[in-house]
Formats: structure tokens, sequence, C-alpha cells
């Protein structure tokens, strides 16, 4: 268990929380959410102890032990994989090294002998015995195959470091669990794993993720930072999302009325606080005024991005045809002779075990990169607007955003128009001014969808937009692709998003290609499918895929 006492943090004038007091109790899954920059990373950062709060106290069990997922990839690199999750356990870790320290020694003293039988004691007590199974079995569910097990950590690259140091925070079931974007760089299989492993999980555990599905699947209860509070609603993302709305509404209306009675109230006293024989009324209602307050609404950190595609013109009957693609990258085929014919009002969601195949698909059909065989024909109706997963190049000028998106309408709109788009993308103000080369991650992003939205563009490309993205602009990135028409091409782990837009799956295996008209959850569950892939992956020993 851990609870906080009138915990309080402040950046400046900017109050981020004041005296929270909150208990989070074993057993339960508590999903932190909030707007981005509203301090949820920086909350787990004060339950931790790696920062400090301007005052309160954070408080732990006695004797429980605490877990974090780190972010800091290259802390262990001079470490093999296997004793990175290890040290998960920092009093486990330090015991096997003075444990084989000990029995490395060539000279054992009856000193050395009683020292060994503690040790063995304390070894056992510790699960020590099963440590090796343990870290085995958690790094095999998040696909972390046996012959990387013993690389050193500097060897891995980036997403299967990430795997590594979620295994390490998941080792020998800590009693606090503290997860910050956890299902970041993992795959479908692996986010399933995991969302069955916290469903298990007896203690405690506090999690921070843009991933409404994996919320759903593992949050008991709702910790929601705005308004320079945390509150906890008991029930997953979607419960707190139903009742903070309708409190919303509750309160909305209770200051409708009031406003109204207010409203007549005064006209009555206006009108009748002359009139001799109404002079009483009048005064009784002055009374009646004067108890009457509007409840204080302060402003929610929440801001939802408007975002909304416009096509120019529908598309024809021939949308995209490719035949035989095959690209070798790095000496490994990532597309090997694929086929897609895309049709009217699909909107394809593009899975498999490798992001590479599909960035690589995406690069291609965009004119970035071209195939070593195959074709590909767009139809002549056809105009495409591009997502890449890596943008950064885009913004690598000393340009401010005003000056940026100006590159992609005309100029004949003028600044007026810029600014009035940036400020429903939530660059209001100053923040238009803004250069391009400090803008965060998210940022970036909004200004990419800025960019295809005025495209007019009949089909969209996007590879993994929900990157970087908070709830909010997620929520509103999902419904805009929802309402949007025309055909969308499309990758994303979010299981949510790719559930509410995709009709249509297509999946890249190391041994072929599985293409259904489904939904995304009638596709995961279908058996059908489930066997074709089998048979794809076993009768296929090139897991470059």
């Amino acid at each position: 268990m851990i609870t906080t006492s009138k915990v309080t943090l402040s950046y400046g004038k900017r109050v981020l929380f004041k005296n929270v007091n909150i208990k989070f109790t074993p057993g339960n899954c508590y999903g932190l959410i909030g707007a981005n920059g509203s301090g949820k990373s920086t909350f787990l950062k004060i339950l931790s102890g790696e920062i400090s709060s301007d005052k309160g106290e954070v408080m732990i069990g006695p004797r429980e032990r605490m877990a974090v997922l780190r972010q800091d990839q290259s802390a262990f690199d001079e470490e093999t994989v296997f004793n990175t999750v290890i040290m998960g356990h920092k009093q486990l870790h330090d015991l096997i090294i003075e444990r084989e320290a000990l029995y490395a020694k060539g000279d054992f003293s009856e000193e050395d002998g009683i020292r060994s039988a503690e040790l063995e004691a304390a070894f056992a007590e510790l699960n020590g015995y099963e440590a090796e199974s343990e870290a085995a079995v958690l790094l095999n569910g998040l696909g972390i195959p046996e012959e990387l097990r013993h690389k050193r950590m500097k060897e891995l690259e980036g997403g299967n470091k990430v795997r590594v140091l979620l295994a390490q925070a998941l080792f020998g079931n800590p009693d606090v669990l503290l997860l910050d974007e956890p299902t970041n760089n993992l795959d479908l299989k692996s986010i399933s794993w995991l969302e069955d492993f916290l469903f298990r999980f007896p203690n405690t555990v506090i999690v921070v993720s843009h991933d409404r599905h994996f919320l759903n699947q593992v949050c008991t209860h709702t910790a929601d930072i705005d308004f320079g509070r945390i509150q906890v609603y008991v029930g997953n993302y979607d419960f707190w999302y139903h009742a903070s709305q309708l409190a919303l509404r509750q309160k909305q209306n209770e200051n409708r009325k009031i406003s109204e009675k207010t409203a007549e109230l005064k006209e009555f006293i206006q009108r009748f606080s002359s009139n001799a024989s109404k002079a009483k009324q009048a005064t009784s209602r002055k009374k009646l005024l004067e108890k009457l307050t509007l409840e204080d609404m302060p402003a929610s950190s929440r801001k939802y991005p408007y975002v909304m595609f416009k096509a120019d013109r529908p598309c024809g009957d021939i949308i995209l045809e490719v035949t035989g693609l095959t690209k070798e990258i790095d000496g490994f085929k990532v597309l090997n002779n694929f086929d897609l014919i895309v049709r009217k009002g699909d909107k394809i969601a593009f899975v498999g075990s490798n992001s590479l195949a599909r960035t690589t698909l995406f690069q291609i059909l965009a004119g970035e990169m071209k195939p070593d065989s195959g074709s590909f024909r767009w139809g002549v109706t056809i105009t495409t607007s591009y997502f890449p997963k890596e943008n950064s190049a885009l913004f690598e000028n000393d340009l401010n955003l005003v000056e940026w998106l100006g590159q992609y309408y005309p100029p004949t709109e003028g600044e007026t128009f810029g600014r009035g788009f940036l400020g429903r993308m939530l660059f209001s103000g100053e923040e238009a001014m803004k250069k391009t080369e400090v803008l965060s991650g998210g940022e970036r992003v909004r200004c990419m969808l800025s960019k295809m939205m005025l495209s007019g563009a009949n089909v969209l490309i996007l590879d993994e937009p929900t990157n970087h993205l908070d709830l909010e602009s997620i929520t509103a990135l999902n419904d805009g692709l929802i309402a949007y028409p025309e055909v969308v091409l499309f990758a994303s782990h979010d299981h949510e998003f790719v559930s509410t837009v995709a009709n249509r799956i297509v999946e890249i295996t190391p041994g072929g290609v599985i293409d259904r008209v489904t939904s995304f959850d009638e596709y995961l569950t279908n058996e059908e499918v489930s066997r074709q892939r089998d048979d794809m992956f076993h009768g296929h020993t090139d897991l470059s895929l």
C-alpha cells in the first residue's frame, strides 16, 4: 500500500497539485490520467522518491518493495539482458552477487560456511531458486527470444530494451508497481500478455498510459489529474469518462438554473421595488437573490483539438493496385511479393509483429522509397497525404508555426487563416509564434495533422499517428477518421483506435499476408485467422518480419 499526505507541487506560479491525499491499496490498479503537462509522470516520480514535492509526504508500508518502469534505456547497457531483469529486485541481486563471490573462493573457511547457510536461507525466502524461471517467463511473454537473453543491453534495439526494462519492473512480485507508458514499443501480442499479467497481479499498480483499451482492461480505479487536484474514481477509463461528463453536465445545469432564477428575481425587483404594494415581496426576493451563488467552475487542463478531414473530391473506382512489391533492408526481405487492391470506403489497419514492414510499405506508396521489384498504381482521381512515423526532418528549420503551416495553404489565405487554423489545433495566441525546432512530440503530431487536413486528400496514409498524443488528442483524431468518408491506410498500436476506425485488416507475417474485411476485435478472435497465421509462421524460418 502507498499513501500520500498533503502532497503539493508548484513550478513558479503554476500549481500542479495541492494537498493531495490518496491511498493506493493492494489488489487495485490505478490509471493515472490527465492532459499533457498536467503532471502525470511528475506525480509518479514523487511517489518513487525520484523528485521531492514542495510539501507533504509519501508513505509505503513497512518491508514493502516498490518497482518502477525505468525510462533511461542506456542505464544498463553493460549488463546482460538476464541480469538486467534480476536487478529489478535489488536485495535479491545483491544477495546473488555475494553468494557467487563466496562460492568462487578457493579456501572455504568455517565462517564462510556459516555465511553460506545464512545466504541460502535468505535466497530461498526471496524465491531466488525460482528467479531464473520467473525472468524467462517474463521475457518470453514480452517477446524477447532466448537467443537475446545473454546479450548485453547495448546490443539490443530500442524496442527490445523497453521490453527488458518492463520485465525488470515486473520481476519479483513487487508490492507497489509504477508504470509510465508501459505499452510503448509493444506489439499487440505483448500488450495482451501484459494486460493478463496485470489483471492477475495481486498488489498495487499505478499506471500512466495513453492507450484507452489498455486502461479499460487493467484498471480498477482511475485517478484523474485536473483542476489542480487528483480525484479517484472507482472504475476503468470508460467509467471515468462517462461519470466525469455526467458530473460536469450536472454542474452546468445547476449553474444554468441558478442563472435563470437570478435573472427572474432581478426582473421582479426592478419592476416592483418602487411599487408600495409589492415592496415587501421585492425585499423578500432581494434576500433570496443574495443567497444564490453560482458555483465556481475552474478551467480544465483538458483541451480537445479540432480534427476534421475533408476530401476535395471523392475517390473514383480505381484506388490503388499493388503487385509483387519486394524490398530488402539490411539483408532482410521486409516485403516479399506483396499484393494489395484497395477499394472504395476501405479503412485498412496494417498489423503484424514487425513495424518496419508497415513503415517500408507506406514509404514506398508515398514515393519516399523505391521497391526492389514489383509495382503499384494509384487511380487518376486519387490524391494522398502521408503521416510518417519519423517526421523530425520536416521541422528542422527556423520557421515559426504560422510560417511553417503557411507552406501548405494558398498564400492568398493570409496569416489570419493560419492563426485561426492553429488555434483550433491548440496553438492559440503566442503559441502560434513558437519556433518549430522547440516543439514537443505531441505538438509536432498536431502540426502534421494540420498539414493533412489542409491537403484535401482522398487517401490518408498514417504510420503510428497516436504516438506522443494525449488522450484528448487521440480521441479527436479517432473521431475525425471515423467521420472521414474516403480511404484510410494506417498502422497503430492503439487497440481502441484500430477497432473503431478499421473495417479491413491486413497482417504482414513472415510467411505471407492475411487480408480480411472485418472488424479488428473479430479478427483477433477468428480461429481460422489464427490457424492461417500459425501455418505462415511455422512454414517460414526467416523471422526478420
